[in-house]
């Protein structure tokens, strides 16, 4: 149940099998039905999630009741409501199961004890960081600038398996579009 978990950590940087046993024991295995909450705007966040099987949504609702869609995190990934966990303030997001899902999931204290005691393991979560910087940039500059059917374009070029596994409703959410739009414009391309 864990040889997801270690061979991300053997492909992100150099470890040996001791201190990969010693990592997964702070893991514990959790099975997640679809449309789980793992966390609701409100709360704070106490856990970080490695994804072995499903995924996980990050989103919030804004006051008209329409959904907005920060990211997917798929197998192979850690998920986490991220500035929640770090600041320990309530979540603005929410953050859901949209498949039926395994899980591996550490609390915060355990995580943070191994940043501090693992160099290997502060590497990823640095690895992590960085990523999640990236990927917020991407969205607020790429996005920003592209008119929707070049969103669409991003879409199939970068993350086709959204448009296989996702709802057309999530995905629009992601993109800023209404699903009808997403359809729309799916069909010309």
């Amino acid at each position: 149940m864990h040889s997801q978990l270690e061979e991300y950590f053997k492909t992100r940087t150099e470890i040996d099998d001791k201190t990969l046993s010693y990592i997964s024991s702070y893991f514990k295995i959790k099975k997640i039905k679809r449309n789980e909450f793992l966390l609701k705007e409100g709360e704070i966040c106490k856990h970080f999630y490695f994804i072995n099987k499903g995924c996980i949504r990050l989103f919030n609702i804004n006051k008209d009741g329409e959904e907005g869609t920060r990211y997917f995190h798929f197998e192979d990934a850690f998920g986490t409501a991220l500035p929640s966990l770090i600041n320990q303030k309530p979540s603005y997001e929410f953050m859901q199961t949209i498949e039926p899902s395994e899980l591996l999931v550490i609390n915060r204290e355990d995580y943070f004890h191994l940043v501090e005691i693992v160099p290997q393991f502060a590497i990823v979560y640095r690895q992590i960081l960085e990523l999640a910087y990236l990927k917020s940039q991407e969205r607020i500059y790429c996005f920003q600038s592209l008119e929707a059917i070049e969103k669409v374009r991003w879409v199939l070029t970068n993350q086709s398996k959204w448009l296989t596994r996702l709802s057309n409703k999530m995905v629009a959410s992601y993109l800023g579009l209404t699903p009808q739009t997403l359809s729309r414009l799916k069909s010309k391309l």
